[in-house]
């Protein structure tokens, strides 16, 4: 059994996200998680220019893709998976509570009945607990929610993949102020990963670049997080936290992409369907979020 698997990571500067492949280096079996389609917010157009790298890492090292995963439904860039899917197959797999998420914004979006709220467009929900493989490596899945909920993170021997949950120790931990967050639930999924052995590594979905530091960064560990992430490290408490990340978060703005990413990727990174004409389009609901 690999106990310390092999991650590439792709880092699309414009979502300022993290996309990972993950692979087994026994059988060469691999999951994508996070994948980034491109969105251009003044046209509308889509483009594959930030996903294209990470196919291509696939294919030249000769991975078979087995899962296609997503730690939560983001609100800041698309999701690729149907694109990554096409071109390299494997399962799709997202936390149970999407479902809470598709009926929070089903209405949001008023997305009307043929909006299917069960998860279906996934292949695989996962609940808290769960397991399975990719090759010979396990994978075990924690419901960590707080930031949304259907937030999970995927634990694979020494390397854990947390979404949003965490960021940087720099820069902190995720907004709870999105319909379904939680701050004290989001204090308690960050607890609960920094319960994992010490030299974990946590491989992240976003950097924001905190003020001071040049470069970019993904990567970090259980241990520098415990030690120094400047919202949960060691002795802050549940009150404390909850304190700060809900004042800290009545001062954000929403995510530039939250209305395009939510419609897409609460569908699996598909479109809503044609309208008569034969043309897509996506709902602005005013003064909704």
């Amino acid at each position: 059994m690999t106990s310390s698997p092999e991650v590439k990571s792709f880092f699309d500067q414009n979502t300022n996200s993290a996309s990972h492949v993950v692979h087994d280096p026994a059988t060469g079996a691999c999951a994508v998680i996070d994948s980034v389609l491109d969105y251009d917010l003044v046209t509308g157009r889509t483009g594959t220019s930030a996903a294209e790298p990470l196919i291509g890492y696939v294919e030249a090292n000769g991975l078979t893709c087995e899962w296609v995963l997503e730690t939560h439904v983001h609100a800041d860039h698309l999701s690729a998976a149907p694109f990554i899917q096409d071109r390299l197959g494997g399962k799709l797999g997202i936390g149970a509570n999407i479902t809470v998420v598709q009926d929070t914004f089903g209405k949001i979006f008023n997305a009307g009945t043929e909006f299917e709220r069960d998860g279906s467009q996934f292949d695989r929900l996962f609940n808290d607990g769960d397991e399975f493989s990719i090759g010979s490596i396990s994978v075990d899945v924690m419901h960590t929610p707080g930031h949304t909920p259907a937030c999970v993170t995927y634990v694979m021997g020494d390397a854990a993949f947390v979404g949003d949950t965490l960021f940087m120790p720099d820069y902190g931990t995720a907004r709870a102020d999105f319909p379904g967050g939680d701050a004290r639930a989001l204090y308690r999924s960050i607890r609960r990963v920094l319960s994992l052995p010490a030299e974990t590594r946590l491989f992240l979905c976003h950097d924001y670049k905190a003020p001071g530091r040049d470069e970019f960064s993904w990567q970090t560990t259980v241990a520098n997080e415990r030690a120094h992430n400047i919202h949960v490290h060691d002795g802050v408490g549940e009150d404390e936290f909850v304190a700060m990340r809900e004042a800290r978060d009545k001062t954000l703005n929403m995510p530039k992409l939250i209305i395009p990413s939510i419609q897409i990727n609460m569908r699996a990174g598909d479109t809503p369907p044609p309208e008569n004409d034969g043309n897509v389009y996506l709902k602005v609901p005013l003064d909704k979020l």
